[in-house]
Protein backbone atom coordinates (compact mmCIF):
# COMPACT_ATOMS: atom_id res chain seq x y z
CA UNK A 1 0.00 0.00 0.00
CA UNK A 2 1.32 3.41 -0.93
CA UNK A 3 2.24 5.51 2.08
CA UNK A 4 -0.21 8.17 3.14
CA UNK A 5 -2.96 6.60 1.07
CA UNK A 6 -5.89 7.08 3.44
CA UNK A 7 -8.72 8.18 1.19
CA UNK A 8 -11.17 10.81 2.48
CA UNK A 9 -14.86 10.19 1.82
CA UNK A 10 -15.96 11.25 -1.64
CA UNK A 11 -18.23 9.90 -4.34
CA UNK A 12 -17.08 8.73 -7.74
CA UNK A 13 -20.59 9.09 -9.18
CA UNK A 14 -20.18 12.76 -9.93
CA UNK A 15 -17.48 15.37 -9.86
CA UNK A 16 -20.15 17.76 -8.48
CA UNK A 17 -19.01 20.59 -10.72
CA UNK A 18 -21.60 23.34 -11.02
CA UNK A 19 -22.16 24.95 -14.44
CA UNK A 20 -20.44 28.09 -13.16
CA UNK A 21 -17.38 26.11 -11.99
CA UNK A 22 -17.18 24.30 -15.33
CA UNK A 23 -17.40 27.57 -17.26
CA UNK A 24 -14.73 29.14 -15.05
CA UNK A 25 -12.33 26.25 -15.68
CA UNK A 26 -12.91 26.45 -19.44
CA UNK A 27 -12.27 30.20 -19.49
CA UNK A 28 -9.11 29.73 -17.43
CA UNK A 29 -7.81 27.14 -19.89
CA UNK A 30 -8.46 29.39 -22.89
CA UNK A 31 -6.82 32.36 -21.15
CA UNK A 32 -3.77 30.26 -20.30
CA UNK A 33 -3.28 29.28 -23.92
CA UNK A 34 -3.57 32.86 -25.16
CA UNK A 35 -1.28 34.15 -22.43
CA UNK A 36 1.36 31.58 -23.31
CA UNK A 37 1.37 32.75 -26.90
CA UNK A 38 1.77 36.35 -25.82
CA UNK A 39 4.45 35.54 -23.28
CA UNK A 40 6.43 33.60 -25.84
CA UNK A 41 6.23 36.51 -28.28
CA UNK A 42 7.61 38.85 -25.63
CA UNK A 43 10.31 36.43 -24.53
CA UNK A 44 8.69 36.03 -21.10
CA UNK A 45 7.66 32.38 -21.23
CA UNK A 46 10.35 31.38 -18.76
CA UNK A 47 9.12 33.67 -15.98
CA UNK A 48 8.23 31.83 -12.77
CA UNK A 49 4.50 31.36 -12.14
CA UNK A 50 2.42 32.64 -9.27
CA UNK A 51 2.36 29.35 -7.30
CA UNK A 52 6.13 29.00 -7.52
CA UNK A 53 6.58 32.51 -6.12
CA UNK A 54 4.12 31.75 -3.31
CA UNK A 55 6.04 28.64 -2.30
CA UNK A 56 3.16 26.23 -2.87
CA UNK A 57 3.41 23.16 -5.08
CA UNK A 58 1.31 23.53 -8.22
CA UNK A 59 0.03 20.29 -9.74
CA UNK A 60 -1.41 20.16 -13.25
CA UNK A 61 -3.94 17.63 -14.55
CA UNK A 62 -4.59 17.25 -18.28
CA UNK A 63 -7.56 15.31 -19.66
CA UNK A 64 -8.28 14.24 -23.23
CA UNK A 65 -12.04 14.58 -22.75
CA UNK A 66 -14.53 16.33 -20.45
CA UNK A 67 -13.91 15.76 -16.77
CA UNK A 68 -17.57 14.93 -16.12
CA UNK A 69 -17.73 12.09 -18.67
CA UNK A 70 -18.82 9.29 -16.30
CA UNK A 71 -15.59 7.60 -17.29
CA UNK A 72 -11.81 7.75 -17.51
CA UNK A 73 -11.43 11.50 -17.26
CA UNK A 74 -13.91 11.80 -14.42
CA UNK A 75 -12.04 9.19 -12.40
CA UNK A 76 -8.94 11.39 -12.50
CA UNK A 77 -10.90 14.60 -11.95
CA UNK A 78 -12.54 13.21 -8.80
CA UNK A 79 -9.08 12.56 -7.35
CA UNK A 80 -7.85 16.00 -8.47
CA UNK A 81 -10.79 17.64 -6.73
CA UNK A 82 -10.00 15.79 -3.50
CA UNK A 83 -6.36 16.97 -3.68
CA UNK A 84 -7.50 20.59 -3.60
CA UNK A 85 -8.21 20.25 0.12
CA UNK A 86 -4.54 19.48 0.87
CA UNK A 87 -2.45 22.29 2.38
CA UNK A 88 0.39 23.86 0.41
CA UNK A 89 -1.04 22.66 -2.87
CA UNK A 90 -2.62 24.33 -5.88
CA UNK A 91 -4.36 22.16 -8.46
CA UNK A 92 -4.91 23.33 -12.05
CA UNK A 93 -6.74 21.37 -14.73
CA UNK A 94 -7.36 21.45 -18.46
CA UNK A 95 -9.84 19.21 -20.24
CA UNK A 96 -10.50 18.28 -23.87
CA UNK A 97 -6.82 18.38 -24.85
CA UNK A 98 -6.15 16.21 -27.96
CA UNK A 99 -3.36 13.64 -28.17
CA UNK A 100 -1.38 16.02 -30.41
CA UNK A 101 1.15 18.79 -29.84
CA UNK A 102 -1.75 20.60 -28.14
CA UNK A 103 -0.81 18.73 -24.98
CA UNK A 104 2.74 20.10 -25.25
CA UNK A 105 1.31 23.62 -25.34
CA UNK A 106 -0.81 22.87 -22.31
CA UNK A 107 2.15 21.50 -20.37
CA UNK A 108 4.24 24.51 -21.38
CA UNK A 109 1.58 26.90 -20.13
CA UNK A 110 1.15 25.09 -16.83
CA UNK A 111 4.90 25.21 -16.23
CA UNK A 112 5.63 28.74 -17.42
CA UNK A 113 2.44 30.56 -16.47
CA UNK A 114 1.30 28.62 -13.40
CA UNK A 115 4.63 27.42 -12.05
CA UNK A 116 3.63 23.74 -12.07
CA UNK A 117 6.24 21.44 -10.56
CA UNK A 118 4.29 18.18 -11.01
CA UNK A 119 2.23 17.30 -14.08
CA UNK A 120 -0.23 14.47 -14.68
CA UNK A 121 -0.96 14.14 -18.43
CA UNK A 122 -3.53 11.37 -18.07
CA UNK A 123 -4.31 10.15 -21.59
CA UNK A 124 -2.49 7.18 -23.13
CA UNK A 125 -1.42 8.98 -26.32
CA UNK A 126 0.20 11.89 -24.49
CA UNK A 127 3.38 10.06 -23.55
CA UNK A 128 5.49 9.65 -26.64
CA UNK A 129 6.66 12.02 -28.02
CA UNK A 130 4.95 14.76 -26.02
CA UNK A 131 5.64 13.98 -22.35
CA UNK A 132 9.10 12.66 -23.22
CA UNK A 133 9.97 15.87 -25.05
CA UNK A 134 8.71 18.15 -22.27
CA UNK A 135 10.48 16.12 -19.58
CA UNK A 136 13.76 16.58 -21.43
CA UNK A 137 13.10 20.30 -21.81
CA UNK A 138 12.17 20.84 -18.14
CA UNK A 139 14.38 18.54 -16.03
CA UNK A 140 13.31 20.18 -12.74
CA UNK A 141 9.62 19.40 -13.33
CA UNK A 142 8.19 15.97 -12.51
CA UNK A 143 5.96 14.32 -15.13
CA UNK A 144 3.88 11.22 -14.31
CA UNK A 145 1.81 9.67 -17.08
CA UNK A 146 -1.10 7.29 -16.68
CA UNK A 147 -0.33 4.08 -18.56
CA UNK A 148 2.42 1.52 -18.84
CA UNK A 149 4.77 3.26 -21.22
CA UNK A 150 7.75 4.56 -19.20
CA UNK A 151 11.03 2.60 -19.46
CA UNK A 152 14.45 3.22 -17.98
CA UNK A 153 15.47 4.71 -21.35
CA UNK A 154 13.09 7.63 -20.80
CA UNK A 155 13.84 10.79 -18.77
CA UNK A 156 14.22 10.14 -15.05
CA UNK A 157 11.94 13.05 -14.18
CA UNK A 158 9.12 11.22 -15.99
CA UNK A 159 7.35 8.03 -15.08
CA UNK A 160 4.14 6.05 -15.33
CA UNK A 161 1.47 4.67 -13.05
CA UNK A 162 -1.44 2.33 -13.62
CA UNK A 163 -3.70 -0.12 -11.85
CA UNK A 164 -4.45 -3.80 -12.24
CA UNK A 165 -8.05 -3.13 -13.16
CA UNK A 166 -8.28 -6.43 -15.03
CA UNK A 167 -8.99 -7.77 -11.54
CA UNK A 168 -12.17 -5.71 -11.56
CA UNK A 169 -13.10 -6.91 -15.03
CA UNK A 170 -12.62 -10.51 -13.90
CA UNK A 171 -15.07 -9.87 -11.05
CA UNK A 172 -17.39 -8.20 -13.56
CA UNK A 173 -17.13 -11.39 -15.59
CA UNK A 174 -18.09 -13.58 -12.63
CA UNK A 175 -21.26 -11.56 -12.08
CA UNK A 176 -21.94 -11.58 -15.83
CA UNK A 177 -21.49 -15.35 -15.88
CA UNK A 178 -24.18 -15.77 -13.25
CA UNK A 179 -26.50 -13.34 -15.04
CA UNK A 180 -26.33 -14.26 -18.73
CA UNK A 181 -29.01 -16.48 -20.15
CA UNK A 182 -27.74 -16.56 -23.73
CA UNK A 183 -24.20 -17.56 -22.66
CA UNK A 184 -23.04 -14.66 -24.84
CA UNK A 185 -21.50 -11.54 -23.34
CA UNK A 186 -20.15 -8.48 -25.16
CA UNK A 187 -17.28 -6.02 -24.91
CA UNK A 188 -17.01 -2.58 -26.56
CA UNK A 189 -13.29 -1.73 -26.74
CA UNK A 190 -11.34 1.25 -28.03
CA UNK A 191 -7.95 -0.02 -29.19
CA UNK A 192 -6.23 -3.43 -29.01
CA UNK A 193 -3.41 -2.34 -26.69
CA UNK A 194 -2.22 -4.58 -23.82
CA UNK A 195 -4.29 -2.87 -21.12
CA UNK A 196 -7.48 -3.26 -23.15
CA UNK A 197 -6.74 -6.84 -24.18
CA UNK A 198 -6.09 -7.78 -20.55
CA UNK A 199 -9.53 -6.44 -19.66
CA UNK A 200 -11.29 -8.31 -22.47
CA UNK A 201 -9.55 -11.54 -21.52
CA UNK A 202 -10.27 -11.08 -17.81
CA UNK A 203 -13.95 -10.39 -18.42
CA UNK A 204 -14.42 -13.62 -20.34
CA UNK A 205 -12.25 -15.73 -18.03
CA UNK A 206 -14.28 -14.51 -15.05
CA UNK A 207 -17.49 -15.52 -16.81
CA UNK A 208 -16.03 -18.88 -17.87
CA UNK A 209 -15.11 -19.62 -14.25
CA UNK A 210 -18.89 -19.81 -13.78
CA UNK A 211 -19.71 -21.55 -17.07
CA UNK A 212 -16.95 -22.60 -19.54
CA UNK A 213 -19.48 -22.51 -22.41
CA UNK A 214 -19.78 -18.70 -22.26
CA UNK A 215 -18.27 -16.72 -25.14
CA UNK A 216 -17.50 -13.02 -25.52
CA UNK A 217 -17.75 -10.94 -28.68
CA UNK A 218 -15.46 -7.89 -28.75
CA UNK A 219 -15.81 -4.93 -31.12
CA UNK A 220 -12.99 -2.39 -31.39
CA UNK A 221 -14.10 1.14 -32.27
CA UNK A 222 -10.57 2.42 -33.00
CA UNK A 223 -10.88 5.51 -30.78
CA UNK A 224 -11.01 6.26 -27.06
CA UNK A 225 -14.12 8.39 -27.46
CA UNK A 226 -16.43 7.94 -30.43
CA UNK A 227 -20.06 7.98 -29.33
CA UNK A 228 -21.63 6.93 -32.62
CA UNK A 229 -19.38 3.88 -33.04
CA UNK A 230 -19.84 2.95 -29.38
CA UNK A 231 -23.61 2.97 -29.81
CA UNK A 232 -23.35 0.99 -33.04
CA UNK A 233 -21.03 -1.57 -31.41
CA UNK A 234 -23.32 -1.98 -28.40
CA UNK A 235 -26.34 -2.52 -30.63
CA UNK A 236 -24.43 -5.00 -32.80
CA UNK A 237 -23.38 -7.02 -29.75
CA UNK A 238 -26.96 -7.19 -28.50
CA UNK A 239 -28.25 -8.04 -31.99
CA UNK A 240 -25.73 -10.92 -31.93
CA UNK A 241 -27.23 -12.32 -28.74
CA UNK A 242 -25.11 -10.76 -25.99
CA UNK A 243 -27.21 -10.02 -22.90
CA UNK A 244 -24.46 -8.61 -20.64
CA UNK A 245 -22.21 -5.80 -21.91
CA UNK A 246 -19.10 -4.06 -20.60
CA UNK A 247 -16.54 -1.78 -22.21
CA UNK A 248 -13.12 -0.11 -22.19
CA UNK A 249 -13.59 3.31 -23.73
CA UNK A 250 -13.05 6.72 -22.18
CA UNK A 251 -16.71 7.30 -21.36
CA UNK A 252 -18.94 4.24 -20.86
CA UNK A 253 -22.04 6.46 -20.76
CA UNK A 254 -23.21 5.72 -24.31
CA UNK A 255 -22.59 1.97 -23.98
CA UNK A 256 -24.31 1.74 -20.60
CA UNK A 257 -27.37 3.74 -21.63
CA UNK A 258 -27.69 2.03 -25.01
CA UNK A 259 -27.41 -1.46 -23.53
CA UNK A 260 -29.93 -0.74 -20.77
CA UNK A 261 -32.36 0.78 -23.25
CA UNK A 262 -32.13 -2.46 -25.28
CA UNK A 263 -32.80 -4.57 -22.18
CA UNK A 264 -29.26 -5.89 -21.69
CA UNK A 265 -27.43 -5.88 -18.37
CA UNK A 266 -24.24 -3.86 -17.99
CA UNK A 267 -21.00 -3.96 -16.02
CA UNK A 268 -19.34 -0.59 -15.57
CA UNK A 269 -15.82 0.70 -15.99
CA UNK A 270 -13.72 3.64 -14.68
CA UNK A 271 -16.35 5.03 -12.25
CA UNK A 272 -19.79 4.02 -10.99
CA UNK A 273 -22.32 4.35 -13.82
CA UNK A 274 -25.25 2.88 -11.86
CA UNK A 275 -27.21 6.19 -11.98
CA UNK A 276 -27.35 5.78 -15.76
CA UNK A 277 -29.02 2.35 -15.61
CA UNK A 278 -30.29 1.68 -12.07
CA UNK A 279 -32.10 -1.58 -12.85
CA UNK A 280 -29.64 -3.02 -15.38
CA UNK A 281 -26.30 -2.11 -13.76
CA UNK A 282 -24.73 -5.21 -12.19
CA UNK A 283 -21.44 -3.88 -10.78
CA UNK A 284 -18.33 -2.22 -12.18
CA UNK A 285 -14.54 -1.98 -12.12
CA UNK A 286 -13.52 1.46 -10.83
CA UNK A 287 -10.29 3.40 -10.40
CA UNK A 288 -9.25 5.14 -7.20
CA UNK A 289 -6.36 7.37 -8.30
CA UNK A 290 -6.25 9.41 -5.08
CA UNK A 291 -3.81 7.16 -3.17
CA UNK A 292 -1.35 7.39 -6.07
CA UNK A 293 -1.67 11.16 -6.42
CA UNK A 294 -1.33 11.77 -2.68
CA UNK A 295 1.85 9.70 -2.64
CA UNK A 296 3.37 11.54 -5.61
CA UNK A 297 2.51 14.92 -4.09
CA UNK A 298 4.01 13.93 -0.75
CA UNK A 299 7.23 12.87 -2.49
CA UNK A 300 7.63 16.15 -4.37
CA UNK A 301 6.76 18.24 -1.32
CA UNK A 302 9.43 16.35 0.64
CA UNK A 303 12.04 16.93 -2.08
CA UNK A 304 11.98 13.32 -3.29
CA UNK A 305 11.48 12.05 -6.83
CA UNK A 306 8.24 10.02 -7.11
CA UNK A 307 8.51 6.43 -8.34
CA UNK A 308 9.11 6.09 -12.07
CA UNK A 309 7.02 2.95 -12.36
CA UNK A 310 4.08 2.39 -10.02
CA UNK A 311 1.37 -0.26 -10.21
CA UNK A 312 -1.26 -1.55 -7.82
CA UNK A 313 -4.59 -3.31 -7.70
CA UNK A 314 -7.37 -4.11 -5.29
CA UNK A 315 -4.93 -4.88 -2.48
CA UNK A 316 -3.26 -1.47 -2.89
CA UNK A 317 -6.47 0.54 -3.03
CA UNK A 318 -5.90 1.64 -6.64
CA UNK A 319 -8.91 -0.34 -7.90
CA UNK A 320 -12.34 -0.91 -6.36
CA UNK A 321 -15.73 -2.34 -7.30
CA UNK A 322 -19.06 -0.61 -7.73
CA UNK A 323 -21.86 -1.71 -5.39
CA UNK A 324 -23.99 -4.60 -6.66
CA UNK A 325 -27.17 -3.71 -8.50
CA UNK A 326 -30.61 -5.14 -7.72
CA UNK A 327 -30.43 -7.79 -10.46
CA UNK A 328 -27.33 -9.52 -8.99
CA UNK A 329 -28.20 -12.87 -7.43
CA UNK A 330 -27.05 -14.01 -3.99
CA UNK A 331 -24.97 -16.73 -5.64
CA UNK A 332 -23.20 -14.20 -7.86
CA UNK A 333 -22.45 -11.97 -4.86
CA UNK A 334 -21.01 -14.84 -2.83
CA UNK A 335 -18.87 -16.05 -5.73
CA UNK A 336 -17.50 -12.61 -6.62
CA UNK A 337 -16.91 -11.69 -2.97
CA UNK A 338 -14.96 -14.91 -2.37
CA UNK A 339 -12.69 -14.29 -5.37
CA UNK A 340 -12.25 -10.65 -4.40
CA UNK A 341 -11.09 -11.79 -0.95
CA UNK A 342 -8.42 -13.93 -2.61
CA UNK A 343 -7.34 -11.02 -4.82
CA UNK A 344 -6.94 -8.80 -1.77
CA UNK A 345 -4.25 -11.19 -0.53
CA UNK A 346 -2.12 -10.39 -3.62
CA UNK A 347 -0.67 -12.64 -6.30
CA UNK A 348 -3.97 -13.75 -7.81
CA UNK A 349 -3.60 -15.40 -11.23
CA UNK A 350 -6.27 -14.55 -13.78
CA UNK A 351 -4.13 -15.75 -16.68
CA UNK A 352 -3.18 -19.36 -15.97
CA UNK A 353 -2.63 -22.55 -17.91
CA UNK A 354 -3.60 -24.53 -19.71
CA UNK A 355 -4.64 -21.57 -21.84
CA UNK A 356 -4.84 -20.99 -25.59
CA UNK A 357 -5.57 -17.84 -27.53
CA UNK A 358 -8.53 -17.65 -29.89
CA UNK A 359 -6.41 -18.78 -32.84
CA UNK A 360 -5.50 -22.04 -31.07
CA UNK A 361 -1.96 -21.01 -30.08
CA UNK A 362 -0.83 -21.97 -26.59
CA UNK A 363 -0.47 -18.99 -24.25
CA UNK A 364 0.41 -20.85 -21.06
CA UNK A 365 1.05 -24.51 -20.35
CA UNK A 366 -0.68 -26.33 -17.52
CA UNK A 367 0.74 -25.37 -14.15
CA UNK A 368 1.93 -21.94 -15.31
CA UNK A 369 0.34 -18.65 -14.25
CA UNK A 370 0.76 -14.89 -14.38
CA UNK A 371 -0.10 -12.99 -11.18
CA UNK A 372 -1.33 -9.42 -11.52
CA UNK A 373 2.19 -7.96 -11.21
CA UNK A 374 3.71 -10.17 -13.93
CA UNK A 375 5.61 -7.98 -16.38
CA UNK A 376 4.44 -10.20 -19.26
CA UNK A 377 0.95 -8.72 -18.93
CA UNK A 378 2.33 -5.33 -19.97
CA UNK A 379 2.83 -6.72 -23.50
CA UNK A 380 -0.33 -8.82 -23.95
CA UNK A 381 -1.08 -9.14 -27.67
CA UNK A 382 -3.70 -11.90 -27.82
CA UNK A 383 -7.34 -12.68 -27.07
CA UNK A 384 -8.02 -15.86 -25.14
CA UNK A 385 -10.02 -18.78 -26.51
CA UNK A 386 -13.71 -18.00 -26.39
CA UNK A 387 -13.32 -14.34 -27.36
CA UNK A 388 -14.77 -13.68 -30.79
CA UNK A 389 -12.77 -10.94 -32.44
CA UNK A 390 -9.28 -10.21 -33.73
CA UNK A 391 -6.36 -8.08 -32.56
Amino acid sequence: MLRGAETPPYSSRSTDFSPAEHEAVTKTDLTRRHLLGGAAALGLAGLPGRARAAGALTVGFIYVGPKDDYGYNQAHAVAAKALKAMPGLEVIEEERVPETNAVEKTMESMINLDGAGLLFPTSFGYFNPFVVAEAKKYPKVQFRHCGGLWTDKDPKNAGSYFGYIAQGQYLNGIVAGHTTRSKKIGFVAAKPIPQVLNNVNAFLLGAQSVDPAITCQVIFTGEWSLAVKEAEATNALIDGGADVITCHVDSPKVTVETAARRGAFVCGYHVDQSPLAPQKYLTGAEWDWLPIYKGFVADVQAGRSPPNFLRGGLADGFVKMSPYGPAVSDGARRNADAVKAEMLKGGYEIIKGPLNDNTGKEVLAAGKGLPEKAVELESTNYLVAGVRGAV
